[in-house]
C-alpha cells in the first residue's frame, strides 16, 4: 500500500485530488492538510511513502514545505502540483530534490502514474510542463547544444537507459524493458548522473527533453 500525504489550500481540489488517489489500486491517502506547515507536521507524523504538495499554499508555501519533509522525513518522495504560470519555481525545487511534477489540470491517470513512478524511485515530470520549463529557459539553443553535448559522451546503453529514465521508468521496468539486471541500471543511472553533472533523475530527464531524446 502506497500512502499519500496531500496537501492544498483549496478544498475541492483537494477533496477531487484524494478520490484521484483513492481510486487507484494500492494507494492510501493518510493526511490531507490545507497548508505548507500542516503539511510538514502531518509527514513528520505519519511518515507517508510519498507527499503531494501544491506550490502555493498559505502560511508555509508548498516549496519550504517540501524542503522541510525532505530534512525530517528523508524517505518520502516529493511530488509538487503546479500550474502553468509557476515555471519560475522548478529550479528551486530541482535543488530541493522533489521527485515529480504534475500539472493540476493533468489527466487523472497521469497523478496515479506518477505517485507510483516515484515510489519506485523514478523521477517523473509531466510532458507538458517539460516543454514549458524548456520552451521558458533562456538561451534555449545554447542550452540544447550544451545539452547535445553532454548527451552525447553518454553510451549507447547509456543513452537508452536515460531515455527511459526521462518517460518516467524506474529501475526495475527499465532493467525489464532492456532485459538488464537492476543493479546494471543502477550504475548507469549513477554514470549519466555524473557525466550530466544532474542533481538527480529530474534533471536528467530535462536533459534528455533538452538533447531532443523526447519529443
Amino acid at each position: 500500500m502506497i500512502r499519500v500525504s496531500l496537501a492544498d489550500d483549496e478544498v475541492m481540489i483537494r477533496a477531487g485530488i484524494a478520490a484521484i488517489l483513492t481510486s487507484g489500486a494500492g494507494i492510501e491517502v493518510v493526511s490531507e492538510t490545507s497548508d505548507g506547515a500542516e503539511a510538514i507536521e502531518a509527514a513528520k507524523s505519519c511518515r507517508p511513502d510519498v507527499a503531494v504538495l501544491d506550490i502555493r499554499m498559505p502560511v508555509v508555501d508548498g516549496l519550504t514545505a517540501a524542503e522541510e519533509i525532505r530534512r525530517a522525513v528523508p524517505g518520502t518522495r516529493i511530488v509538487m502540483l503546479t500550474t502553468f504560470d509557476e515555471d519560475d519555481y522548478v529550479d528551486r525545487a530541482l535543488r530541493i530534490g522533489v521527485s515529480g511534477f504534475l500539472l493540476k489540470a493533468s489527466d487523472p491517470r497521469e497523478l496515479l502514474i506518477g505517485v507510483r513512478a516515484v515510489v519506485d524511485g523514478a523521477a517523473y515530470l509531466s510532458p507538458r510542463i517539460a516543454q514549458r520549463i524548456i520552451a521558458g529557459l533562456p538561451d534555449r539553443r545554447a542550452r540544447r547544444v550544451s545539452a547535445e553535448r553532454a548527451v552525447s559522451t553518454l553510451s549507447r546503453r547509456e543513452t537508452e537507459v536515460l531515455t527511459l529514465l526521462a518517460h518516467g521508468l524506474s529501475n526495475s521496468d527499465i532493467a525489464r524493458r532492456l532485459h538488464l539486471a537492476e543493479g546494471t541500471v543502477k550504475a548507469h543511472v549513477s554514470a549519466i548522473l555524473l557525466r550530466l553533472s544532474a542533481r538527480n533523475r529530474v534533471q536528467a530527464a530535462i536533459f534528455a527533453y533538452q538533447a531532443g531524446l523526447i519529443d
